[in-house]
């Protein structure tokens, strides 16, 4: 048999491009101006489902995690795959929403204040981080390098966690204010 049927095809240049494009967008809704012809649509309900699609990110990867301690792989990559499922809707409401509402500013006062920075730059910081970690890690478990799969979910995960669940909670930080 040829070594090369062996070896695991290289996606790094195709995840090095989707990061560099998602995480591009996101930095580019900030500095664009928005799309007036949308500005009569109704779209304040999607910083909620933002929050919701992170809040079952948050669950499918807790029980995901759950999957692959009780050594249930099948029950795992479909958490996963559900993770990246709300991920991607989260992905298209949120450059929706980015595309056509001003920016929304934090009106809270005393202690919270540094506390909304805080989660929020930690949050915006990890998120760009995240992509293509999990998309490595996505991967490396389905194309079965379980051993460098371990090697990067060990990253991934916790930091994924931090990233949907610090979405919700700067979402609830902010909510009034919208």
């Amino acid at each position: 048999m040829n070594q090369t049927e062996n070896k695991p095809k290289n996606y790094t240049g195709i995840v090095l491009t989707l990061t560099v494009l998602i995480n591009g967008l996101i930095a580019v809704l900030f500095f664009m101006p928005k799309l007036d012809q949308f500005s009569h649509a109704n779209i304040h309900i999607l910083p909620m489902l933002n929050a919701i699609f992170n809040s079952f990110t948050f669950i499918f990867l807790l029980a995901a995690l759950i999957m692959i301690k009780q050594k249930n792989i099948k029950a795992h990559k479909r958490f996963i795959l559900a993770a990246f499922t709300t991920t991607l809707l989260f992905l298209i409401c949120y450059v929706t929403y980015h595309s056509i509402a001003e920016n929304t500013l934090y009106g809270g006062e005393g202690i919270m204040r540094p506390i909304y920075f805080f989660i929020l730059i930690t949050h915006i910081c990890l998120s760009a981080i995240i992509v293509p970690l999990a998309l490595f890690t996505l991967i490396r478990g389905f194309s079965m390098q379980v051993e460098r799969h371990k090697k990067i979910a060990r990253w991934t995960m916790p930091l994924w966690l931090y990233v949907s669940l610090t979405g919700v909670i700067v979402y609830l930080m902010i909510s009034p204010y919208y």
